[in-house]
């Protein structure tokens, strides 16, 4: 399935009524194009809930990056949400699985723990749409993300928008525009 081609479809049928979408962001490197793709279609809400980091002064680092990016590049036309910082929520998603190799089954309940967050969340708050940066990656399963967000959005009121960021240099994209706003 090409994720890339089903989001830009979105995204073009999106402009004509501005919907609203909570993105998910793993990072403020990988959310600074991912963002510049969704803002002008989308009312965008970045969501930074990422329990799997660790400690949590590595956790306020990121997330103060994070909130610092989305001043800096788009001065309050993108709005921000977080959670209180609970490591213990990903330990719990990652119990048995301690010795997983990167890639495997971990990472799957960490997508996991992290998108139902956001669904949830999207849901509660009556977004039209939720999705997540994580796509951007070179290193995360595009196919199993897609697999776990479009899921969850059979629970949710919220649909989830398909991606494959890393397309047509994402990735690129996104170490660019962090060198350029670091």
């Amino acid at each position: 399935m090409n994720y890339r081609e089903i989001f830009e479809e979105t995204l073009a049928l999106a402009r004509e009524r501005k919907p609203t979408l909570l993105l998910h962001s793993c990072c403020a490197v990988c959310s600074s194009y991912v963002i510049s793709l969704v803002a002008d279609a989308f009312d965008t809400t970045v969501l930074y809930y990422n329990p799997n980091i660790f400690p949590e002064a590595e956790y306020i680092k990121r997330k103060n990056e994070q909130i610092r990016i989305i001043d800096e590049i788009y001065h309050g036309g993108v709005k921000y949400l977080d959670f209180d910082y609970d490591h213990g929520e990903f330990l719990a998603a990652a119990t048995g699985l301690e010795t997983a190799p990167e890639g495997g089954a971990r990472c799957e309940k960490c997508f996991h723990l992290r998108l139902k967050k956001t669904a949830d969340t999207a849901d509660a708050l009556g977004f039209d749409y939720f999705c997540t940066t994580l796509t951007v990656s070179p290193h995360k399963d595009a196919e199993a993300i897609n697999a776990i967000g479009n899921g969850l959005s059979d629970e949710s009121s919220a649909k989830w928008l398909f991606s494959d960021f890393k397309k047509k240099d994402g990735y690129l994209r996104s170490t660019e525009l962090a060198r350029k706003y670091s």
